[in-house]
């Protein structure tokens, strides 16, 4: 391929959650656009090395992945000390790890909420922090935060998650605003439903917190919310990424992003 069709030659892209879901998606597009690429997640250690070998092999870069859990700060600053050994810098970072846990808010097991915010929302602090400075230096970045639709809007038995999402929308245009003359975008996509293992785990538990079935919960719940009636695609959600990482988009920093199929028209 020319440059011109792999524009993130050269440079370096993290992608926290990307063992799976979204995260996957969102690693293989990147890397087709020819980036090197930092997976972190947690997994079956056969299959995650078989998914970083194949993803090197067939777009002909370097791949490496971090175990780093996502709520705990010293393994984030050492999986960033590490690929700065390794790559130099952090150019297109993706916050993206999440968790998710659906109960009403008096029934809401403490250790869930406080894991929820620590993944969801406090690793992509820790992210940005450590990722900000190389992208100064080089005068150019990407930061994209993974939200949902809940950044914009809010569903019941999700009080953790929703407060999560909500917060990343702030934190976004906040660091946006701080970086907004050198050279760095930073932005949060926000998916409506997308079938994922989170969205195929929440499904029993939704389905026992308002006494209905799990093809109920799909039909009158996720869905209902999508006007279009259908979940949004992993590969839609990758390119709008993508997109999001070259110089046509370098003008869009500060925004809150739907990919949605209509949800939060409504």
């Amino acid at each position: 391929m020319t440059t011109s069709n792999r524009p993130l030659s050269g440079k370096t892209a993290l992608i926290t959650g990307s063992t799976s879901g979204i995260g996957q998606g969102i690693s293989e597009r990147l890397a087709a656009l020819g980036a090197s690429v930092v997976l972190n997640g947690m997994g079956e250690p056969a299959a995650i090395e078989a998914q970083r070998a194949s993803l090197a092999a067939r777009c002909g870069v370097k791949v490496t992945h971090d175990p780093a859990d996502m709520t705990r700060p010293d393994q984030i600053e050492a999986m960033f000390a590490k690929a700065a050994a390794e790559f130099g810098r952090i150019d297109v970072l993706v916050n993206n790890a999440g968790i998710q846990h659906v109960a009403p808010v008096d029934e809401f097991p403490v250790d869930k909420w406080n894991a929820i915010i620590a993944i969801n929302l406090t690793s992509a602090f820790h992210c940005i922090r450590l990722a900000l400075p190389g992208m100064k230096q080089a005068g150019w970045g990407r930061v994209i935060n993974i939200a949902s639709a809940h950044a914009l809007v809010a569903s019941p038995y999700k009080s953790a998650y929703v407060a999560a999402k909500h917060g990343i929308a702030g934190l976004t245009k906040t660091v946006a605003l701080e970086v907004a003359q050198q050279g760095i975008t930073v932005n949060a996509v926000c998916p409506g439903y997308v079938r994922t293992p989170l969205v195929e785990r929440q499904i029993p538990d939704t389905a026992k917190a308002r006494g209905i079935t799990e093809e109920q919960v799909v039909r009158d719940v996720l869905l209902a919310a999508q006007p279009t009636k259908r979940f949004v695609g992993i590969d839609q959600v990758a390119a709008y990424c993508s997109f999001l990482c070259g110089e046509d988009a370098a003008s869009i920093t500060g925004a809150i992003l739907s990919v949605d199929g209509g949800w939060t028209a409504q």
